[in-house]
């Protein structure tokens, strides 16, 4: 593949995107409302798995080529969390407002997390379906 600098950049990305977004969200995981929003989740377990996915991409940003099963496994994950996304939205969403005015860094990750999830649940799909 020629644009693969971009991909493995992308892979990267979804490294930093998971590691350094949920470290700030959560605040370093001290945020309880994100667990107590989502616990079956979020819990600061659930956290720290977001962290191993993100090292997981990276891992795998140099040899994606060679383990495309398991970027298949990062669609769906990612397609997963997505999932749990839009289940939240429609059982708790209208609560973002009250979210957003006891705490702005929770409204925005519960905000954004799905579809962030969604983007790069499809750039995984796009690179294992360019690798078989």
């Amino acid at each position: 593949m020629s644009d693969s600098p971009w991909i493995a950049r992308g892979f990267q990305l979804a490294a930093a995107v998971n590691i350094l977004g949920i470290l700030l969200f959560s605040l370093a995981f001290t945020n309880p409302r994100i667990g107590e929003l989502s616990p079956q989740v979020f819990s600061t377990f659930g956290q720290g798995a977001v962290v191993l996915w993100g090292l997981a991409y990276l891992a795998c940003a140099g040899c994606y080529r060679s383990a495309k099963w398991i970027v298949a496994v990062f669609a769906l994950e990612k397609l997963v969390y997505f999932g749990t996304w839009v289940a939240w939205t429609l059982e708790r969403g209208s609560e973002l407002t009250s979210i957003f005015e006891t705490s702005a860094v929770t409204g925005v990750f519960f905000t954004i997390y799905g579809p962030n999830d969604l983007l790069f649940g499809l750039f995984f799909g796009w690179v294992f379906f360019r690798s078989r």
